[in-house]
């Protein structure tokens, strides 16, 4: 297992009646995407679909942050030439992972989803958030395009929904997510683990074989395209994270600024 900072693996996970619960826990970064989280998360989601004990998957987070998207600082140093993890797993083959499983995956957002953390939330087959929780698609505001995350995202959100949001980077609530086709249901805080409760007891009553040929019926239609088209998007994001408009949305997103493009 990939470890965080302090030696506390960055993704946990549980089982109980056949559900079990992925946790990303890397409080310290808002859950974001890094090499030691994305190797962590592929471990574990293999793990689970290799359990036979296991039905389905609830993905979430620890503290008040589901996933903040990509790492910055991961990134810039990418960029610098000094590759934290050359043999993590890419955002693309995490997504794939979650859209090609074959069990459900069920994402129970714990709080806020930024940029990468919406292609989690996408991939997954069910996702359910508290209706206080605040959605974005910052990457055009720091620079670059939301490409690889475009894959999963195109598939959920409704045409003018995905234009609006993905252009304007602008902050949507949950009830907006919902009708944008991205949330699957918006509940009440205090009501999150019921709501994800009663999907979870709807998957422990299905039939494993049947369970398992609905969710190939879902997955199966374009898995060879959208691996291509994963590949394509990757070589797109890398191509504007090295730009030079990336570059300043870094610097401005580290130094609590606007960038300089902001009229």
């Amino acid at each position: 297992m990939a470890e965080a900072e302090g030696g506390r693996p960055p993704v946990r996970r549980t089982t109980d009646r056949g559900i079990a619960t992925i946790t990303l826990d890397s409080e310290r970064n808002r859950n974001a995407l890094s090499a030691p989280l994305r190797t962590g998360l592929l471990a574990e989601l293999r793990a689970a679909m290799d359990d036979d004990a296991v039905r389905a998957v609830v993905l979430t987070g620890a503290g008040t942050v589901f996933c903040a998207g990509a790492d910055l600082k991961e990134v810039a140093e990418r960029l610098a030439g000094r590759e934290p993890a050359p043999e993590a797993p890419g955002m693309g083959e995490i997504f794939a992972a979650v859209m090609d499983a074959p069990k459900p995956v069920v994402a129970r957002l714990n709080g806020t989803a930024r940029a990468g953390g919406l292609g989690l939330v996408a991939a997954a087959d069910v996702a359910i958030a508290p209706e206080d929780t605040e959605f974005a698609f910052t990457e055009v505001r720091i620079g670059v395009v939301p490409a690889v995350i475009s894959v999963p995202v195109r598939a959920r959100l409704q045409d003018r929904a995905l234009s609006r949001y993905l252009l304007t980077g602008e902050v949507f609530g949950a009830r907006d997510a919902v009708a944008a086709g991205l949330l699957t249901e918006a509940v009440p805080r205090a009501e999150l683990d019921a709501a994800v409760q009663r999907v979870a007891d709807g998957l422990r009553a299905a039939a494993p074989g049947a369970l398992a040929g609905a969710k190939a019926l879902l997955s199966e239609h374009g898995a060879k395209e959208r691996a291509a088209e994963f590949a394509r998007m990757t070589e797109l994001s890398e191509h504007y994270f090295a730009g030079e408009e990336a570059a300043e949305g870094r610097s401005a997103f580290f130094e609590k600024r606007r960038p300089r493009w902001v009229l």
